[in-house]
């Protein structure tokens, strides 16, 4: 019994001897991965200046700063293990984790995908920081790229984080990649208007409006449409520039209706509104109808009299 006492003594004085002995490693190492960590993130910031200020694509500069600290910081813990005498364990770790990212990829098959697609979107994508894209119902302008999403500003304020999965597989809906976009929509003149006079007084506007885009490869134009129950339908198509979509090409939109909606009324041109034709079958004679006017002031019965 007696030296079983004295073994199990023994076991917890080599113990701590060992401990003591480690202390000086395991201070080391502590100290080295808090450096590791303040130099990954002076390391990122020194170059990440210099990187963003010199690449054109301000989402991949981003990536690869995000990449240089993750580097840095598994070089620190590392070194930090094997200052502490642990490198057996290091190599050990990092063959579980190979191990195990199998396991956790099927676990975790979502996180996975956006992981993977952001770094294929990092190198590969169809658009750049503050585009103005689409993808699905969301619509606004990016803001950046993380691993596992992407983050847009919608024009209404809210955030959104898409997975990157989505933005990988879905149709993405670029409004800003070459700054033109050709906005249309339709004029409806009366049937009894000439379609050519109509024609080149809506043309005049797009000719003249300093907002909308004209060179060889963006023509400004108005065609045929449709004959439709009440009117002719005239099609306006024009250009303009998307470098501010939302202030900008929307306002020029709102601005070509409103021009194009005068200058109809000044030359004489109709813009009537649907027209119901009532046909009778049988032996009807009659239709009753009965026409009420209002008797408020400037009302139409007013104006009658």
């Amino acid at each position: 019994m007696d030296d079983q006492v004295r073994d199990l003594g023994t076991v917890f004085i080599d113990a701590w001897n060992s401990f003591l002995e480690a202390i000086p490693g395991i201070l080391i190492a502590l100290i080295i991965f808090i450096v590791g960590l303040f130099a990954a993130r002076q390391i990122a910031k020194f170059f990440g200046s210099r990187i963003l200020s010199r690449m054109e694509d301000p989402l991949m500069g981003r990536f690869l700063v995000t990449t240089l600290r993750l580097l840095v910081a598994i070089g620190a813990a590392l070194l930090a293990l094997r200052a502490a005498g642990l490198s057996g364990i290091a190599t050990a770790l990092f063959s579980a984790i190979g191990a195990s990212a199998v396991i956790l990829g099927f676990a975790f098959k979502d996180i996975g995908e956006n992981f993977i697609s952001g770094i294929i979107l990092a190198f590969n994508r169809p658009f750049n920081v503050n585009d103005t894209i689409r993808v699905v119902d969301h619509f606004g302008k990016v803001k950046s790229l993380q691993f596992r999403y992407t983050h847009i500003k919608t024009f209404d304020g809210k955030d959104v984080y898409i997975p990157n999965s989505d933005v990988l597989t879905q149709p993405v809906q670029n409004y800003t990649a070459d700054g033109f976009i050709r906005y249309d929509f339709n004029v409806g003149i009366a049937y009894e208007d000439d379609i050519q006079g109509a024609k080149e007084a809506i043309q005049q506007i797009l000719d003249e409006h300093h907002l909308i885009i004209r060179d060889a490869d963006h023509v400004s134009f108005v065609a045929e449409d449709e004959l439709a129950a009440s009117t002719v339908n005239l099609r306006v198509y024009f250009w303009v520039d998307t470098t501010d979509f939302r202030a900008g090409a929307l306002k020029v939109r709102g601005e070509v209706i409103r021009d194009i909606k005068n200058q109809i009324d000044k030359t004489g041109y109709s813009l009537p509104a649907d027209i119901t034709e009532i046909k009778l079958y049988g032996s009807e004679r009659d239709i009753p109808v009965r026409v009420e006017f209002d008797d408020t002031p400037n009302s139409e019965a007013e104006n009658l009299r």
